[in-house]
């Protein structure tokens, strides 16, 4: 049985120099077999709004999940975020700016991903609870409700990449997803401590997936902290919370 308890400390409480930066999926809620089936608990999102007020609205979402879906998951909080990996990315004033492929034209990258699409479908139609995602640019292939299908999703993904210079596959908890080449959540968070209300301030970001170890770095890098939640090893994490509920109760010790 795994340790309730991992290696590393949890963090320490925010202090109102902190910028607050949160993965969704995960962190702030549980995985599902269908991302779209999630809900956020009232009084998580209650605590997030509460911090967000304490620290001058220094709190973002940093997410895989589209802009527009995290508007709808947090509503009516209406927060800074970074979405589809922070190829989306959303200040303190609302201006939404997009990360596009190294090579490719949208074009380009709409032709092809649309033909992924297409035969990521016939494919999931073989492989019963295996779910396609279309998140507009990119493509996310589930495979929580068909475990057994791990090994020939991944290989589906690593066959369809091809020589496309324009995406990379990022994989995560039981999913591969097909995103443009120069997004992640470390760009991201960088990108938004560059602004207001986040520059000067000390980066603290929460994640637990693969896709979060891009976070982890920045955070290091810019002398923040970097919290895991979970076990999961490697990570450059250097504090952890053991589940999403210890999210939840470290959150609402913030607001308090």
């Amino acid at each position: 049985m795994a340790n309730d308890y991992p290696l590393r400390p949890p963090p320490p409480l925010l202090d109102n120099a902190c910028a607050l930066f949160l993965d969704v999926d995960g962190t702030l809620i549980e995985f599902a077999d269908d991302p779209e089936a999630v809900t956020l608990l009232p009084e998580v999102r209650e605590a997030i709004g509460r911090i967000s007020d304490r620290l001058d609205g220094a709190v973002a979402l940093i997410s895989g999940r589209p802009l527009a879906q995290l508007d709808r998951l947090f509503a009516p909080l209406h927060l800074p975020a970074a979405g589809l990996h922070g190829h989306q990315v959303r200040g303190m004033g609302g201006d939404t700016h997009a990360v596009d492929g190294r090579t490719a034209t949208d074009s380009d990258t709409s032709e092809w991903l649309h033909a992924v699409h297409q035969q990521a479908m016939r494919f999931a139609h073989g492989h019963p609870g295996v779910l396609v995602e279309d998140k507009g640019r990119s493509l996310a292939l589930h495979w929580r409700g068909a475990p057994h299908a791990a090994n020939e999703v991944r290989a589906f993904a690593e066959r369809h990449i091809g020589g496309n210079t324009g995406y990379r596959l990022q994989p995560g908890d039981h999913v591969v997803e097909f995103i443009p080449e120069g997004s992640d959540k470390g760009r991201a968070i960088r990108q938004l401590m560059q602004q207001q209300p986040f520059r000067g301030r000390i980066p603290v970001f929460l994640g637990d997936d693969l896709t979060d170890e891009y976070g982890f770095d920045a955070a290091n890098t810019l002398h923040g902290w970097s919290v895991l939640v979970g076990e999961r090893e490697p990570s450059a994490a250097v504090f952890a919370l053991p589940r999403v509920r210890d999210v939840h109760r470290w959150l609402q010790e913030n607001a308090d």
